[in-house]
């Protein structure tokens, strides 16, 4: 017909519709890590285990940020950069 319903990739229908906790690039986050918020102006922030899930606070402001607020639309990764120490 005229290609208006593109199929998805192998990537994405492996995944499913289930956000995953890693980063950008697929990298595995977990708590205690010092990443960079490509989002919300955040800067570095670490990664802190809180009652309802994960929380980024902020290392400048103090901020803090849910995790699935974070979440990418079209990769369902984390919109940050794993910092490696």
């Amino acid at each position: 017909m005229f290609k208006l319903f593109r199929k998805k990739s192998k990537i994405i229908k492996s995944r499913g519709n289930k956000p995953q906790f890693v980063d950008f690039f697929g990298n595995p986050l977990k708590e205690g890590d010092v990443v960079e918020s490509m989002r919300y102006d955040l800067g570095k922030c670490k990664i802190i285990k809180a009652e309802k899930g994960f929380i980024y606070e902020s290392l400048e402001s103090g901020e803090q940020m849910n995790w699935l607020k974070m979440i990418d639309a079209s990769t369902s990764f984390q919109k940050v950069k794993k910092i490696e120490a």
